[in-house]
Order: structure tokens, then sequence, then C-alpha cells
């Protein structure tokens, strides 16, 4: 397919955008389309900004956790043991 089956491109623009480990992308934007301030890096997905010295900084954010760290953040070992305890009953069929 050529452009005369697809039309004209609209005209565009590169931005170039730096993230805080130094890694450069340089997305196309159309011209008349507003350029947002930040950017995903495509390689780490650090925030990337047009400064390629004043890299914004990413928000802070959780460490990772596993489903079971977030269960354990809202209930006590105690707890944890009552609820296996009912339901290793309930498979036993003693409840």
């Amino acid at each position: 397919m050529g452009e005369s089956e697809r039309g004209d491109f609209a005209p565009r623009r590169a931005v170039s955008f730096w993230c805080g480990n130094g890694h450069h992308t340089q997305p196309s934007f159309a011209v008349e389309a507003v350029v947002p301030e930040t950017w995903d890096c495509p390689k780490c997905g650090l925030p990337a900004g047009p400064d390629p010295d004043q890299a914004p900084v990413a928000a802070g954010n959780a460490p990772y956790r596993t489903h079971l760290g977030y269960v354990r953040q809202r209930r006590s070992q105690e707890d944890g043991e009552i609820l296996l305890n009912e339901a290793l009953a309930k498979l036993r069929g003693t409840i």
C-alpha cells in the first residue's frame, strides 16, 4: 500500500526526552498536538523530560510486595492461624 491509497501523513515533529538514567527517546507528535511535559522512558519506565540535565524525579512508590505480604499487612499471625484452622476443618468435614 502506498501513500496514495492511505492518504498523506499529518505533519509531525520529533521531541526529545531524557530520563534520570540518561536514556534518550524521541517520539513524534503531530505539529498541532500539545507535547506532554513528561514521557515514560520505554527502556526503564522512569519519567523523562525535555531537559537532559534536569530529568524529572519518579514519584515515590511503595516497594514490591507479594500477595502474602499484603495479607500479612492486613492480618496478624493469630488471625491467620484461626482462618487456616477453620478452612482445614471445613475441608475435613468436621464443621
